[in-house]
């Protein structure tokens, strides 16, 4: 009888701990790199009001156990962030990198095959280093001509089925229609504009970050 009660209290403590193991595993915090442009690094904005600052917040809020490094920089087109990507997974060995780039390259008029292709390869890198990628589409306004237009909004509905990631489609929905939300510049939207981004971007963030 004691051998008995013996061999069940080593099965329930083998058991507690695998279930304790378990839930360290799941709790440990996850580190999200955002990797975007001047939308994701608070041009013009008092620090902390950008939408990648509101998403930490809303993380907190929630009780989802993540870092958030903001590796934005104004100015970054795709083929800045693709060289800038390996030193960035080395250094911060992120779980989830947020893509927000695209938006210099179509301001600028660069060929969409070559933004796709520096998209492709930063997914490429990020998930050799085990990281899954999540996409942040954009959409040039109609001067930039409809044909371009269209082929660089498609370039990221076609590169999320391809590389099957999870896309925000256009993160300045509700904002981009409304000028009064924008800095003198036309370009960079006030503070205000920062908790809609958020609400276009956040389903998708927790659904990664939840993703295994």
């Amino acid at each position: 009888m004691l051998n008995l009660l013996n061999r069940l209290s080593g099965k329930f403590l083998a058991t507690l701990l695998l279930l304790s193991a378990a839930a360290s595993a799941y709790s440990a915090p996850k580190t999200v790199l955002v990797l975007g442009d001047s939308l994701s690094a608070e041009y013009g904005l008092a620090r902390g009001t950008g939408w990648v600052a509101l998403a930490e917040q809303k993380l907190k809020q929630n009780n989802i156990e993540a870092v958030v490094v903001n590796a934005s920089v104004s100015g970054e087109t795709t083929s800045g962030g693709r060289s800038r990507l390996p030193a960035l997974l080395s250094k911060y060995k992120p779980d989830l990198v947020v893509i927000e780039l695209g938006a210099n390259d179509g301001l600028r008029g660069l060929p969409v095959p070559a933004a796709e292709a520096n998209l492709r390869a930063m997914n490429e890198a990020a998930t050799k280093a085990d990281a899954r990628v999540m996409l942040i589409g954009m959409r040039m306004p109609p001067n930039y001509g409809r044909d371009y237009a269209d082929k660089f909004f498609a370039m990221y509905g076609k590169l999320s089925k391809d590389i099957k990631a999870p896309l925000v489609p256009f993160m300045l929905d509700g904002v981009a229609d409304k000028p009064q939300l924008f800095q003198p510049d036309r370009l960079h939207p006030l503070a205000e504009a920062h908790p809609t981004i958020l609400a276009n971007i956040w389903p998708q963030l927790q659904k990664s970050l939840k993703a295994k």
